[in-house]
């Protein structure tokens, strides 16, 4: 018998099916049992009039008859004739998976992740970023972008400083990937707009419910730009686009967050603009140069969603010092790039600019942050036979999933998280 998803059950009413999947809950009501069957399309009562051993997160087919019941999940119910077990499951659980929101700590809930991802909650965040993902690819295609896939293992790290971690490379010493960089720069001179979906590895010993070691980075570069709010708006048509696929096909995911999509249309302050209104309205006080910290970039998420009701705000005009060797600086501003973040319920979740598309201003930048572009030949190699001005950013995937639906703690929007004491699962 072909088997029937949970989904599909209501166009079968009075047909004979098969169900498979996990046992969610089970219900013993004096003789009569309710098995709730879990698959991957959400979860179907099954009623049966005889005893079973069976227990949670068994695997089992159900075979019955689909009948109407409204007050079952779907509005559907299965009449069960029989129970076929597929896999036992150990019937002692570190965790319980079926409840409607995990009670076991975070810390327990990661140990047992291949447990805790099977509760339904849990398992809808990671629909939800798969979705964004999916509309991220679909919004740039549509924009005539080509998606790439660059390595992983480099020479040296694209964001420079020590944060990268080092990796035996036969007689040498390599790196994982900070970001693709200097490759999505090299391939805006072959195929013009380029992103890519990946990985990639910061070596921060930062303990926090803001970071992660490995993170998924939605990146993309873009050629013959005006500035950086060429790439700005090119990102704001994206991220509606994106939220908006998600309106439309995880409704019942957002749901069980409470959660919904926002508007997206963020005010551009500049970087010395937003610390004067912190000053004053916050007493928050910052250095000529200085980033904003977290709760800074709290407040002045607070203060522009009271004056505008925007919960997202680019940071503009970013200093030297505090972007990468390859950022535009300002030619009309000396001191800051032609840089920017977007900030989304007071969280950093994009990083981006316009870089440098000329040769020399970019061999004598990088020698001005102590590098020597003999290692990066191969990088600059493109600027010498000629690159239009062009720029890109990369979005956190974790965080900006987490900021959606209001997580704690981007580690609960992470499949099999990587930090300073987590290695495994």
């Amino acid at each position: 018998m072909q088997r029937v998803l949970s989904g599909e059950l209501a166009r079968h009413s009075g047909e004979n099916v098969a169900v498979q999947g996990w046992i969610h809950r089970i219900r013993d009501l004096g003789g009569i049992k309710f098995l709730l069957i879990r698959d991957l399309q959400g979860v179907v009562q099954c009623v049966l009039d005889k005893d079973v051993d069976v227990n949670n997160e068994d695997v089992v087919e159900v075979v019955g008859v689909v009948r109407q019941e409204d007050r079952a999940p779907g509005g559907v119910e299965i009449q069960a004739s029989g129970v076929k077990i597929v896999t036992k499951a150990y019937p002692t659980l570190p965790l319980e998976p079926n409840q409607k929101k995990l009670t076991a700590s975070l810390d327990l809930a990661l140990d047992h992740r291949a447990l805790s991802l099977r509760n339904p909650r849990v398992r809808a965040a990671m629909k939800i970023q798969a979705e964004l993902m999916y509309a991220f690819r679909e919004g740039l295609r549509r924009e005539g972008f080509t998606e790439i896939n660059t390595p992983k293992i480099v020479s040296a790290g694209a964001e420079g400083g020590s944060a990268v971690f080092p990796v035996k490379y036969f007689d040498r010493t390599a790196f994982l990937a900070q970001s693709p960089q200097f490759y999505k720069q090299i391939m805006v001179g072959v195929f013009e707009r380029v992103f890519e979906v990946a990985h990639v590895f910061r070596a921060e010993e930062h303990n926090t419910s803001r970071h992660l070691n490995e993170y998924l980075s939605l990146d993309y570069e873009m050629g013959f730009i005006e500035n950086e709010h060429t790439v700005m708006d090119m990102e704001v048509k994206l991220l509606q686009l994106m939220f908006q696929h998600v309106q439309e096909t995880c409704r019942q995911e957002l749901e069980m967050y409470g959660a919904r999509v926002p508007a997206v249309d963020p005010p551009r302050i500049p970087l010395a603009e937003a610390q004067e209104i912190l000053r004053q309205k916050f007493g928050k006080e910052y250095t000529a140069g200085d980033d904003l910290d977290p709760e800074g970039e709290r407040l002045i998420c607070k203060h522009v969603e009271e004056e505008t009701g925007s919960e997202m705000v680019f940071l503009t005009e970013y200093p030297v010092r505090k972007r990468p060797m390859y950022t535009m600086p300002h030619e009309s501003k000396p001191g800051v790039t032609r840089s920017f973040d977007l900030l989304y319920k007071g969280l950093e979740i994009t990083t981006g600019g316009q870089r440098i598309h000329d040769y020399d201003m970019l061999r004598n930048n990088i020698a001005a942050w102590g590098l020597d572009p003999a290692d990066f030949e191969y990088y600059l190699e493109a600027f010498r036979y000629g690159m239009p001005p062009h720029g890109g950013l990369a979005i956190g995937a974790e965080r900006l999933t987490a900021r959606l639906l209001d997580m704690s703690n981007v580690r609960e929007a992470t499949l099999f998280p990587r930090d300073t004491s987590r290695l495994v699962p």
